[in-house]
């Protein structure tokens, strides 16, 4: 009995501290919308907006390569020739393939 009375005391005389670090618990911790999940959901956020950011620009690239395409036929002849290696009828084509060399030392 003089156990309970001695932890009775203990609380009454820090309540407001115990009461405090109970609420920062609760809301650090243990709530819908803790401190730990915002700084996550933040987290999200900016790694979202970095990737909204690269769409971005590889959309206005994309959209540069349409416009130059639909109004210059060079650069269709220039893409035709890089990527499906289409050529003329009195040329030759010669690919080069570059070897990646890992050398062990």
């Amino acid at each position: 009995m003089s156990r309970l009375l001695l932890i009775w005391g203990f609380i009454r005389r820090h309540k407001y501290l115990i009461a405090t670090l109970v609420f920062a618990i609760i809301i650090g911790f243990l709530d819908e919308n803790s401190m730990v999940r915002r700084v996550g959901y933040a987290r999200e956020i900016n790694r979202l907006h970095e990737e909204i950011e690269q769409y971005r620009k590889e959309y206005e690239e994309s959209t540069q390569r349409l416009n130059e395409l639909t109004t210059n036929p060079e650069a269709i002849e220039r893409i035709a020739r890089e990527r499906y290696f289409m050529k003329k009828p009195n040329e030759d084509i010669y690919v080069f393939e570059e070897e990646n060399k890992t050398e062990k030392e």
